[in-house]
């Protein structure tokens, strides 16, 4: 079984015990999340496609921890101009294990 999923402005392929990583979610660790923008699902025999999305179709995951991303350097210079300009950014996320896909 397989579905896209959408959620923080992105789109996830997601199967069943899968774990990934998204968008920050406000929610503690330990509980579970019901996506219902479900956009594809696939079963053995037949294939569901949305317009924008499978209507009644969920996906259920469990929120295993809140964390952040290693930091990304971000770093301009203009030669002979004397400009310089470092910075870093580290993007909160939010791992998730898909528990079940319904239809």
């Amino acid at each position: 079984m397989l579905a896209v999923i959408k959620t923080g402005g992105k789109q996830y392929k997601v199967a069943p015990n899968d774990k990934i990583k998204i968008e920050k979610l406000d929610q503690e660790e330990g509980t579970e999340v019901v996506f219902d923008e479900v956009l594809l699902v696939e079963n053995e025999k037949d294939l569901l496609i949305g317009s924008p999305k499978v209507e009644g179709a969920t996906v259920t995951a469990k929120i295993i921890k809140q964390a952040r991303h290693p930091k990304v350097m971000i770093f301009k210079k203009k030669p002979k101009k004397r400009y310089k300009l470092k910075k870093g950014h580290k993007q909160y996320y939010t791992e998730v294990q898909i528990v079940d896909i319904k239809n």
